[in-house]
């Protein structure tokens, strides 16, 4: 696995990294698999694959304080990132794994890793719903969550880390989610959401404990980045098409 700690300059571009990540990988045909590390310098919104725009998120709120609204390729609902929220991306090979073809497997293998890393550093963490990682307690907290893509050879798993972002932003921007895990119940986003009180470094280490890397990423795809900024990333007809 080759690491790629790396923010690019505009919201696009940041996303479309991740998934040029993944289609070099495809394209390749070979056993390849990245580790990326990267965190927005200003907030934005990004909706899931199939997300409703305006059933997810406060369009006119997002409008009004000037945040990016952008549509990711892989599933589940809209989240805001920013400053104090660490984005981890991994793309992962069937060739070495072929588990993860079973996307249940895919998602306890994936956060489980994490979790058993972050684990050792603070005991509390904890596993909850499909993809979320919180902090245990009456009601549990998430302070995680993740999503997915498959495709032929790879799949992609990214996903947040907050440890000091400012999370009334969230209740802000974003409307109830229209599906929601049984542990969270009715409760609003203040209720639900917290920061785990890890500094910044100590969840780089950790990521960096759970998927080990032998390297960097000498040269990444931007060409690719710049076709999918152009093609997806940067156009309203992608990232607001299921209004």
């Amino acid at each position: 696995m080759r690491r790629l700690l790396l923010t690019l300059p505009t919201p696009a571009e940041n996303l479309a990294l991740d998934e040029a990540l993944l289609d070099w990988a495809e394209d390749e045909d070979a056993a390849w698999e990245f580790l990326r590390l990267w965190e927005s310098p200003q907030p934005i919104v990004v909706v899931g694959r199939s997300s409703r725009v305006l059933k997810e998120v406060d369009d006119a709120e997002c409008k009004r304080r000037g945040i990016p609204i952008l549509r990711r390729s892989s599933g589940g609902a809209a989240i805001v990132a920013g400053r104090g929220c660490l984005m981890v991306a991994v793309v992962l090979s069937y060739r070495l794994r072929p588990d993860l073809r079973d996307i249940r497997r895919a998602h306890a293998f994936v956060f489980g890793r994490l979790a058993d890393a972050l684990r050792r550093r603070l005991p509390s963490v904890a596993l909850a719903g499909t993809s979320d990682l919180v902090l245990a307690g009456e009601p549990p907290r998430k302070f995680s969550g993740n999503s997915l893509r498959a495709r032929r050879t790879h799949l992609l798993y990214h996903g947040t880390l907050l440890y000091d972002f400012d999370l009334p932003l969230v209740a802000a921007c974003l409307r109830m989610p229209p599906r929601r895990p049984d542990y969270r119940g009715a409760r609003s986003h203040a209720e639900f959401l917290i920061n785990v009180p890890l500094p910044r470094q100590t969840l780089v280490e950790a990521v960096l404990e759970a998927w080990p890397t032998d390297g960097d990423v000498s040269a990444w795809p931007q060409a690719r980045v710049a076709e999918l900024v152009s093609e997806r990333f940067s156009r309203d007809a992608w990232n607001l098409q299921f209004g």
